[in-house]
C-alpha cells in the first residue's frame, strides 16, 4: 500500500496510462474505471496491478470487498483532489484499477465447435471499436480480431464504450496480412467448411440470402476506406445490408452495420 499526496512520479504514471498509448504498451498496463468494468475483469480472470482509491472520499461495502479480496502488486491511496482529477467521471469513481494487458496470441483463444470470428480492419474510432466489442459479446461472437494501424484497444474510451464486454470477449490484434492469412489457414484446417465473409456497401448478395450458420469469420471494414483489397481477395463471399428503397443513406455506421450482420448470423444459427 502506498499513499500519494502530490503529482509525483507514481501519480504521473497513472496519468500517462490514461492518456499516452506508447506508455501503456511500455508498461503493459492500462487504467480501468467503473463498477461494471472492474466486476467483469474479476469475473473473467484479468490480472490487477493496483487498486486506486481515496480514504477522504470513502468506500462503499462493494469497494471495501474488492480491496480485501482482489490480489494486486500494490494498492495506491490518493488524496480526494488527486482522485477527482484522475477519474474521468463527473461523479468521481470510488475505485479505479491498473490492469495488465493480455497477450495477442491466437493460441490463447478457446473456440467452440461452431465459431464466429469478427475481424475489424483498421478501426479508427474509439467509440465504434468499443461498441463493436459490446455487440460481438451480446450476439455470440467467439472473438474479435483487430488488424493494421488502429486506435488503441486499451484506450479508456474503448474500455468504457465496451460496457463490461471488453473483459469477457477475447480480442486480439494482428499486425499484418501474414498473420491474418496464417490465422485463416489454421481455422480452415481445424474447421471444415470454415468461410470468410466480407461486407460491402455496394449491392451484393443480401446477407439474409447467404447461409451463415456454419463456422465463419466476418470481415468489417474501416469507417472511411472500407476493407483493404487483400481481405476482399481472401473472402469466400461478399454480402451487403439491403437499404430501404428511396432512402438517402448510402451506408450505415460501421458498428451499426456489424450489429445487423451479427444479428442475422445469430438468427440463422438459432433456427439451425
Amino acid at each position: 500500500m502506498k499513499k500519494i499526496y502530490s503529482k509525483n512520479a507514481d501519480y504521473q504514471k497513472l496519468e500517462v496510462l490514461k492518456t499516452n498509448r506508447n506508455k501503456r504498451y511500455k508498461y503493459g498496463e492500462f487504467l480501468v474505471e467503473g463498477v461494471r468494468n472492474i466486476n467483469e475483469a474479476i469475473r473473467n480472470g484479468w490480472r490487477f496491478s493496483s487498486l486506486i482509491y481515496s480514504e477522504e472520499l470513502g468506500l462503499s461495502e462493494w469497494g471495501k470487498k474488492i480491496i480485501k479480496t482482489v490480489q494486486t502488486r500494490e494498492n495506491l491511496i490518493l488524496t480526494g483532489e488527486l482522485m477527482r482529477q484522475l477519474s474521468g467521471k463527473e461523479e468521481t469513481s470510488e475505485l479505479l484499477a491498473v490492469m495488465q494487458m493480455r497477450k495477442d496470441s491466437p493460441d490463447t483463444l478457446h473456440l467452440p465447435e461452431n465459431p464466429l470470428i469478427v475481424l475489424f480492419d483498421r478501426p479508427s474510432n474509439k467509440g465504434n471499436l468499443g461498441t463493436l466489442i459490446r455487440s460481438c459479446d451480446a450476439l455470440g461472437a467467439s472473438a474479435l480480431l483487430i488488424t493494421g494501424h488502429a486506435v488503441d484497444l486499451y484506450d479508456p474510451a474503448v474500455v468504457t464504450a465496451g460496457m463490461g464486454s471488453f473483459f469477457s470477449l477475447p480480442v486480439l490484434r494482428l499486425s499484418g496480412n501474414g498473420q491474418i492469412e496464417a490465422f485463416l489457414s489454421g481455422m480452415q484446417q481445424r474447421y471444415p467448411g470454415f468461410r470468410a465473409v466480407a461486407t460491402t456497401a455496394h449491392r451484393q448478395t443480401p446477407l439474409y440470402k447467404e447461409r451463415l450458420d456454419g463456422p465463419c469469420i466476418l470481415f468489417i471494414g474501416n469507417e472511411t476506406d472500407g476493407l483493404c483489397q487483400r481481405l476482399y481477395e481472401l473472402a469466400d463471399t461478399l454480402v451487403s445490408i439491403p437499404m430501404a428503397q428511396g432512402c438517402s443513406a448510402s451506408s450505415l455506421n460501421v458498428s451499426c452495420a456489424a450489429t445487423v450482420l451479427l444479428y442475422e448470423i445469430m438468427r440463422q444459427r438459432s433456427e439451425k
